[in-house]
């Protein structure tokens, strides 16, 4: 099946071709911007958005390349309250495009409860997200008051689903993922379905944690990344497979990876890779992978703190059995200051 490489001995230039070729994408992609989400729109144009820093309020960019995201002009399209709720922990943003207007997911918390994090959605209905009004929808209520946050939205066979990080009472956890139908681009109905929780070793490293989840559909599968373990160096991707003919709302549809598909990488010097979603090359055709990672392993003090998780960007690969082949996180390719 397919063509066979030509052997590698014949000339030297064919030696040299063995190694991996350079990733046409300059990484980071964008720095100090963590969860990134890239999603490309009708126009042609790719949309960004990702936490800032400072966790205190929601950017958006725009350009014709993914490259020319690195470059491209920011926006500050909404910004956390001085009190009450959406004050603190900004987190998280992704921009879709659904029924003819514009939505951004978002984790926020009340000023005075920061940890009280919850999803909040904001609704835009210009054509041009730079523009008009950013109205806030609310707080897309699940079954419990608890710890929540990560939302992602996808479509499937004519239903919406969302898909989310939250704490279930009485678990032994801090977030599993959950899958519900949505009557609104801001409303879940119900069930809301425990996809996964927390169980094998790397999901538990410093926390117990699944979190980030995206959506990737291809070849009559539907696959599903997140995110696992405390935001360091042990920070990684796990994955969730389903039929695409499958009851997305039956966990037993769901198999998981029993290992990580995406880690840190000491020869690429890559670290945490994680919180992914996926965009479309400008070919159309070629899956992107797009993520955050730290160019460090040890980090002072908390984590959270450290404003260095960059955004990344490289071409998603497939196996022969039809899954993703994620491969390592890519080295950089644009010096610092440069």
């Amino acid at each position: 099946p397919g063509t066979p490489e030509p052997a590698p001995e014949t000339t030297p230039q064919k030696s040299r071709a063995k190694t991996p070729k350079a990733t046409p994408y300059a990484n980071p992609l964008v720095r100090q911007r963590a969860d990134p989400h890239i999603t490309r729109h009708t126009d042609g144009q790719y949309y960004f958005t990702a936490t800032v820093p400072e966790y205190d309020r929601i950017v958006l960019r725009r350009a014709r390349t993914l490259n020319g995201l690195s470059t491209a002009a920011e926006s500050v399209i909404w910004r956390a309250h001085a009190t009450g709720p959406m004050g603190a922990h900004i987190w998280a943003p992704e921009l879709h495009r659904i029924g003819g207007k514009w939505y951004i997911y978002f984790a926020a918390a009340p000023a005075e409860d920061v940890w009280a994090i919850r999803i909040w959605v904001l609704e835009n209905a210009h054509p041009d997200p730079f523009q008009g009004t950013w109205v806030e929808k609310g707080q897309v209520k699940t079954a419990w008051e608890t710890f929540s946050l990560d939302a992602t939205t996808f479509q499937h066979r004519g239903t919406r689903y969302l898909v989310w990080a939250q704490h279930e009472p009485g678990m032994d956890n801090n977030t599993a993922l959950w899958i519900s139908k949505m009557a609104s681009p801001w409303t879940l109905t119900g069930p809301q379905v425990r996809l996964s929780t927390p169980e094998y070793d790397w999901e538990c490293v410093g926390y117990k944690v699944n979190e980030g989840p995206y959506v990737l559909r291809r070849g009559g599968r539907v696959f599903l990344t997140y995110s696992a373990s405390a935001t360091d160096r042990h920070y990684c991707m796990g994955l969730l497979t389903a039929d695409a003919h499958s009851d997305l709302l039956d966990a037993r549809s769901w198999a998981k990876s029993p290992v990580p598909v995406f880690t840190s990488n000491d020869t690429t010097r890559q670290y945490g890779p994680g919180h992914n979603c996926f965009t479309v090359a400008e070919d159309g055709r070629t899956d992107v992978l797009v993520y955050h990672a730290r160019q460090y392993e040890e980090i002072t003090g908390d984590p959270l703190h450290d404003p260095n998780r960059h955004t990344r960007i490289q071409k998603l690969g497939w196996k022969p059995d039809g899954t993703p082949d994620f491969g390592v996180p890519v080295a950089d390719t644009v010096q610092e200051g440069a």
